[in-house]
């Protein structure tokens, strides 16, 4: 698992003294060691710089790709999402309001609307209003 993930060298030292991206990668080689066939990670790249994103995606692949473990992920990084996911389900406020494959998402207007707003001012005002009110 070390070798897999590219953590041979930090074999012998204390979860606790790592780098916060190598702490992740530790928690998914603990998840992995049960030999998963379904994995679910919750934000794996939460709080992690753009390199350490970089290579969690590319650890998630290979245990898509080379161990055909199926991956449901919940992540608020798009960018990561639309690079590595063959289906995405888009929720609102708990409600699905888009499901498909990353390109029909990135076009879908309700999703548009749901995370970027109509550029009505008055609707973000209300939004803001409801949200506080729940």
């Amino acid at each position: 698992m070390l070798d897999c993930l590219e953590m041979e060298h930090i074999r012998d030292q204390p979860v606790a003294s790592l780098s916060y991206g190598l702490r992740k990668r530790v928690e998914l080689a603990r998840a992995l060691a049960m030999q998963p066939r379904v994995l679910m990670l919750d934000e794996p790249v939460a709080g992690m710089n753009r390199e350490e994103t970089e290579d969690m995606a590319r650890f998630i692949l290979d245990v898509k790709e080379e161990w055909g473990v199926t991956i449901l992920m919940v992540e608020h990084d798009m960018g990561l999402v639309m690079d590595i996911s063959d289906h995405v389900v888009v929720l609102n406020f708990g409600q699905v309001i888009a499901a498909g494959k990353p390109a029909e998402i990135q076009n879908n207007p309700d999703v548009i609307a749901a995370y970027l707003g109509s550029g009505d001012v008055g609707d973000l005002s209300r939004r803001i209003a409801g949200e506080r009110a729940a």
